[in-house]
């Protein structure tokens, strides 16, 4: 966000190629199958039943737990905020922690604002998963009053995904430990999206738009915050 932080942009070729791959993974999920694919492998693994939805495991340390400890490290990076914005010696902290508690919501923020625009089900309300209603992906045209879960993109997900931030904010503050911040992000989406996969929660393409949306979300604000961090300093 400072000066500092010049060599470890992302460039904007590098976000137009972060872009392309998820949307040919979301193409190749959606229109080739790979959704089914996935979800029917795991489906069969469980016995023909999503057997790990109420596991302790995945419905309570992973679901439950995981979303208050993603939580909590939300609500102590404001109180790092501002805890340091009263100290001049910390100034340097001030934005990074500004960007990334502001990063980290508005990106569980969209993906909850996208769930409510999109109409899709979960694997587990569909009839070849023990559930009741017909296929219908991203891009089919869904009969009018079908009733959906707004099972998309991943909201779980999001509250790892949205870490990802790190990466920016790592790169102001202390260089070294960026990518570390990344794949923390990464890991922790990973961990939640997979839980909730396994589950029946989501598909797999549900996992990827929602950490598409959350680096687009980390991209975007960095840039935009940047100009009046260097200007403050």
């Amino acid at each position: 966000m400072g000066a500092g932080t010049k060599a470890f942009d992302v460039s904007a070729s590098q976000v137009i190629l972060h872009v392309l791959i998820a949307v040919a993974a979301l193409l190749w999920l959606e229109l080739n199958g790979g959704n089914r694919l996935i979800a029917d492998r795991l489906f069969a693994w469980e016995g023909g039943q999503w057997l790990l939805k109420d596991h302790f495991i995945t419905s309570v340390l992973v679901h439950q737990v995981g979303k208050y400890l993603s939580m909590m490290m939300w609500l102590a990076t404001v109180a790092s905020w501002w805890i340091v914005r009263r100290k001049k010696e910390l100034i340097t902290w001030h934005r990074p922690l500004l960007y990334l508690w502001i990063a980290t919501l508005a990106s569980t923020v969209l993906v909850s604002a996208l769930q409510s625009l999109t109409a899709l089900d979960c694997p587990w309300d569909l009839v070849n998963y023990g559930g009741s209603r017909p296929y219908y992906g991203l891009f089919d045209a869904r009969p009018a009053g079908l009733h959906d879960s707004g099972c998309f993109p991943s909201g779980h997900a999001s509250a790892g995904y949205c870490w990802v931030a790190l990466y920016f904010f790592c790169a102001s503050v202390a260089p070294r430990w960026r990518r570390t911040g990344l794949v923390f992000g990464l890991a922790l989406g990973g961990i939640f999206g997979i839980s909730q996969q396994l589950r029946g929660a989501h598909f797999a393409s549900h996992d990827v738009a929602t950490l598409l949306t959350c680096w687009l979300t980390a991209v975007t604000l960095h840039f935009a915050l940047r100009p009046r961090t260097d200007a403050g300093h």
